[in-house]
């Protein structure tokens, strides 16, 4: 992990129930596995971050929610773009 900061956006998908975000590791995710343990998992050329409820319900966020992620001060940020 580096101490550049990251940005990325992405849409919001529902899987068994949950809403995820699955960023390519490839493209910049793998800048995110240190700051998404506990929520993040590694899944194939993907991190999949599995969205905690209380995060989904502050923002509002639903599936086709589009959100800006960062790992701004080495922790895992996230803001709703467009519901």
């Amino acid at each position: 992990m580096s101490d550049e900061v990251f940005e990325m956006a992405g849409p919001v998908e529902e899987e068994n129930g949950k809403l995820v975000l699955r960023i390519p590791l490839a493209q910049g995710g793998q800048e995110f596995v240190h700051v998404t343990q506990g929520i993040g998992e590694i899944d194939g050329p993907y991190l999949k971050i599995t969205l905690p409820q209380w995060l989904v319900t502050k923002l509002g966020v639903r599936e086709g929610s589009r959100v800006a992620i960062d790992n701004k001060d080495r922790a895992f940020n996230m803001a709703l773009v467009y519901r």
